[in-house]
């Protein structure tokens, strides 16, 4: 009987692995391209846009990347600074939330917990004139922190850390580090947050990605060239008057996609660590 369900499994796995390997060239197809047209000029581009050859423009398209009013390097740290701050504000102060709302039982918790999501039927979009008038008045503007503490505010991250928490959270370890003397800022530094990591560092992932392609709020609260960001400044690049110079243009993408990568590869373990978990628990 193992014989024949190894044979009759055969054909299965190897459609498997032929859709997996076809979803995975799919998948890398679009940063392939990216990179090769980094290297490309732009009439090669604008001439056949899907090329698997690479070019010789890699240095022209950098001195045009350079040769601007703004200093992309000056804005991929600014971007970088942005992003780290507002992950971090976003991952920890909603998990902190979301642990008040599930360790604690107090009289508004559902009330509180109904008003977070009912705030993420608001488009940013529609606050965004009130949000800079207040940051202009309070003198906040051209300000990095403007665009960092906000995100403390994030309610999806809480409703994930919260429907996270509530079957992976074990509230008699709570109670023991209580009886031992151990204090609600202790007990959530050094018991809740290790028991959350992989799902923080989910949220970390798509907070660091929003975080670091954010154009609109960045255009908005923002005048200086100096802190501009990465994204700012391929929009200035792709809007440029007179030519726009699509190899510099792939060449400034290319940069901005690579700390989104690091972050993934950084981060993975702990996502893949904790659906291993996952799958012992169940």
């Amino acid at each position: 009987m193992s014989v024949q369900n190894k044979k009759t499994n055969t054909p299965f796995k190897i459609v498997a692995y032929t859709f997996c390997v076809f979803l995975t060239i799919l998948s890398l197809f679009p940063f392939v391209i990216m990179i090769i047209n980094s290297t490309r000029s732009t009439n090669q581009i604008q001439q056949h846009a899907i090329s698997l050859i690479p070019s010789h423009y890699f240095a022209n398209n950098f001195k045009v990347l350079t040769s601007k009013t703004f200093d992309p390097f000056r804005g991929f740290i600014n971007s970088l600074i942005i992003s780290v701050g507002s992950t971090f504000c976003a991952v920890y102060f909603s998990t902190m939330t979301a642990f008040a709302l599930v360790a604690y039982d107090w009289k508004a918790r559902k009330p509180f917990f109904t008003v977070i999501m009912a705030i993420l039927m608001i488009p940013a979009q529609v606050i965004s004139i009130g949000f800079y008038q207040f940051m202009y008045k309070i003198g906040m503007t051209n300000n990095f922190l403007a665009l960092i503490l906000p995100s403390i505010a994030a309610p999806a991250t809480v409703f994930f850390m919260r429907q996270y928490m509530i079957p992976s959270l074990p509230m008699e370890i709570l109670q023991s580090a209580r009886i031992d003397g151990a204090g609600e800022f202790r007990i959530f530094n050094q018991i809740v947050l290790p028991m959350m990591m992989p799902a923080m560092a989910t949220q970390a992932i798509f907070s660091f990605v929003t975080s670091w392609n954010q154009l609109f709020m960045p255009s908005i609260l923002i005048n200086k060239n100096k802190l501009y960001t990465l994204p700012m400044m391929v929009a200035l690049l792709n809007g440029d008057t007179y030519k726009t110079e699509y190899g510099a243009v792939y060449l400034a993408l290319f940069l901005t996609v690579i700390p989104l990568l690091c972050i993934y590869f950084l981060l993975s373990k702990y996502i893949i660590a904790g659906v291993a978990l996952g799958g012992v628990k169940g």
